[in-house]
């Protein structure tokens, strides 16, 4: 009955610390999530509500930007939304930079990856009034970011994503190593999926995805890795005592 005893408060144990743990991936994870809106998805949520609302938007407003190098939108014409949006989105990273910088004092690498590429593709797209530019940004920004990821397993002691979460779970550095790859597996699939969604349908369509698609896609991935580590953390669980193998 004792090593009964004994080996049930060790199972409670173990099961109360890897509640614990899975509650750290999963507010980390959340953290991530709030970061990365933040960062991408804040700019693409007025993107979207430019595209879908440009005929609403007063005709003033969009004729001012049009003495901006490039810009030669018309707001009778609904198919300069795009043009529009682009130029919002433009705005709006400088805007998420700036304010980033007066806040912390710093501007982050990732920040400024995001910016140069928008600016490169978004001056096309203006440019050579072809929305394409901007679809094929969406592809090579995550195409980056996965090269990044993938690369700081070969760099330093930690990747990339042991680098972030680390002091929040642990696991074996096996697994670090696996998610770390998975992401960058992920963020190439969304790179290859926003290519076929912008060649094969609508470009209407492919704003919603813009926003949804990727946000839903991100989320999804990231819920489903804050549960597969939390089950790896069972690998690094103090082991019971000599005393209480020997009575178990």
């Amino acid at each position: 009955l004792a090593s009964r005893g004994l080996g049930d408060v060790y199972k409670r144990q173990t099961s109360n610390k890897t509640a614990y743990r899975l509650k750290c991936a999963i507010l980390q994870l959340g953290h991530i999530i709030t970061m990365k809106f933040l960062l991408d998805f804040f700019p693409v949520v007025l993107f979207f509500i430019v595209y879908k609302f440009f005929g609403d938007i007063p005709p003033q407003w969009i004729e001012s930007a049009n003495p901006l190098p490039f810009v030669n939108i018309n707001p009778e014409e609904p198919k300069d939304a795009i043009y529009f949006a682009t130029l919002v989105i433009i705005l709006a990273t400088m805007v998420q930079n700036l304010g980033h910088w007066l806040v912390f004092k710093k501007l982050e690498k990732m920040h400024l990856i995001s910016l140069g590429i928008l600016l490169a593709f978004g001056t096309l797209t203006l440019a050579f009034k072809d929305p394409l530019f901007i679809k094929w940004k969406v592809s090579i920004f995550n195409w980056v970011f996965a090269a990044v990821i993938i690369g700081s397993q070969f760099v330093g002691k930690k990747s990339l994503i042991e680098r972030m979460m680390s002091h929040a779970i642990e696991v074996p550095k096996k697994i670090w190593t696996q998610v770390n790859f998975s992401w960058g597996i992920f963020f190439t699939l969304v790179g290859l999926v926003n290519i076929y969604v912008a060649y094969n349908f609508s470009e209407e369509t492919w704003v919603d995805f813009k926003l949804f698609g990727v946000l839903g896609m991100t989320i999804v991935f990231m819920i489903a890795q804050g549960i597969y580590l939390a089950k790896h953390a069972e690998n690094v669980e103090d082991e019971p005592s000599g005393s209480e193998k020997e009575n178990n």
